[in-house]
């Protein structure tokens, strides 16, 4: 029995609470609802007794958004009921905990695919609507909060609010996108999207720099269902920039005569083994050598010389081209025993080639060059605490480590100066180092006085907050 209330509910004792990057950690009581009368329970308890809480879904994000020094962290990954689908039209009714891995694999055998995913399959969709993730499609489809129909939304303070864009478009837009400050997800209904095959058409693209980045990107993201560039941060000059770019394309009705049997999920499901021998789960222990300075400049030009060499469309199927991240298993791994960072940067179309070029330039005469970088295009949105710019996204991977996390977070200060010149913005699923008078010049003092608002009203003892939201807002 906990003390200070008559409601029982199972709490962990303190324990190591990790983000996904691994340079952050809170030590956390953890709890793990399983209804939403459990959820009321965890919200009463903490209002009597003055504690924070913070949500968790798949911890996915790579810094402090599902962290809690302060109090409690809500595991929803146990709040994962699919409820209904209608196959008629393609709506999933499910709980906030289901991932989307758990959506993917339920509805490819019948035809239908997420409209918009991450490039891991481990997130639930409560988080992924509290940072309103985006895709490789993103210039087409916008972001997942675009394609929810409507959900129900418990506050701190016990109300139970039904949202729709037709009911109340302005909780709407203000829910999704506010990572968790507000209230939970409770369950949610999303529009899929009908597919008619099991693989997509993939065209590998080389360039040759950010100029010739940009350029096919404007010339073919129309007639593109996905778009994605890799990015040779080391790439210097003339080439600054350069890097391999990946278009995709779902088959149209009755192009693909093995439809739907490589729909089968024995089919999407992503080998265990490379060529048919090494475990998946080893292969970072191959890259390991590799990661440093010297080890990540000869990987990046080899995968950019073999860019060239093989050019020909070929067949992916969805899951095997969406989820990049989960191809190789912990490969967040080769960064130990230190730790990363990702700093995605959001520039305009018209400052993108400059702004990039700039940091890019910073980055190697610092001397910490992102090893791993990737590129995306995007529309703007009307989300509350949107990330997206009717422009580019590049998204770059960082060590972290005893002996350059100093300078790598000054590095990461003056990237944030090119970023507002340029009029750009930042992802909060991603972001470790963003400082609160940035955020607030990034996202508008509008919007972070509408969020306060509504937390006054929605939660006025304010026990809904992660290290993330104390760090950037509080």
């Amino acid at each position: 029995m906990n003390q200070n209330t008559s409601i029982y509910f199972p709490l962990t004792n303190p324990e190591k609470v990790e983000a996904w990057g691994m340079n952050h950690y809170s030590l956390s009581q953890v709890f793990k609802p399983k209804s939403e009368k459990e959820i009321r329970e965890l919200f009463h308890y903490a209002n009597q007794n003055k504690i924070k809480i913070c949500f968790r879904g798949g911890g996915c994000s790579y810094g402090d958004a599902a962290t809690n020094n302060l109090g409690i962290v809500a595991d929803m990954k146990e709040f994962n009921k699919i409820l209904s689908f209608d196959d008629s039209i393609g709506v999933i009714h499910i709980e906030s905990g289901v991932t989307i891995k758990q959506i993917w694999e339920f509805a490819i055998e019948k035809g239908y695919w997420l409209p918009v995913v991450s490039g891991t399959m481990f997130p639930t969709i409560g988080g992924a609507l509290g940072m309103n993730i985006h895709g490789k499609n993103n210039f087409g489809v916008g972001p997942i909060g675009e394609h929810i129909i409507e959900f129900n939304f418990l506050t701190p303070s016990g109300e139970k609010i039904f949202c729709s864009k037709e009911k109340d478009k302005e909780l709407f837009y203000s829910f999704i996108s506010s990572f968790g400050s507000i209230g939970c997800f409770l369950d949610v209904k999303l529009k899929l999207k009908k597919i008619y095959s099991g693989k997509m058409k993939v065209t590998p693209v080389p360039v040759k720099s950010i100029e010739e980045m940009v350029k096919y990107f404007k010339e073919n993201y129309e007639s593109s269902d996905y778009l994605v560039g890799w990015v040779d941060a080391f790439g210097s000059g003339k080439e600054i920039g350069r890097g391999l770019i990946h278009k995709a394309d779902n088959l149209k009705k009755d192009e693909d005569k093995n439809f739907p049997e490589n729909c089968k999920l024995e089919n999407q499901i992503l080998p265990k083994r490379f060529f048919g021998l090494v475990p998946k789960s080893w292969m970072w222990l191959f890259l390991f050598p590799f990661s440093n300075n010297l080890g990540m400049r000869f990987v990046n030009f080899v995968k950019y010389k073999m860019g060239f060499i093989s050019v020909k469309p070929y067949f992916q199927g969805h899951a095997e081209y969406a989820f990049l991240l989960d191809y190789v298993p912990n490969w967040k791994f080769i960064y130990k025993p230190g730790s990363m960072i990702q700093y995605q940067i959001f520039l305009p179309e018209e400052n993108t080639i400059s702004g990039m070029k700039e940091i890019l330039s910073l980055c190697q005469k610092k001397g910490i060059v992102s090893y791993l970088a990737v590129f995306k295009r995007h529309k703007k949105d009307e989300f509350l605490f949107s990330h997206s710019v009717n422009g580019y996204s590049m998204a770059m991977d960082f060590p972290v480590t005893k002996s350059n996390k100093e300078k790598l977070w000054n590095l990461c200060y003056e990237m944030d100066e090119i970023i507002l010149k340029n009029n750009g913005k930042f992802y909060l699923a991603k972001d470790s180092v963003l400082r609160k008078n940035i955020a607030e010049k990034i996202f508008g003092s509008k919007a972070i006085q509408t969020l306060k608002s509504l937390k006054a009203k929605y939660d006025p003892n304010s026990i809904l907050e992660s290290d993330m939201y104390r760090r950037i807002i509080k």
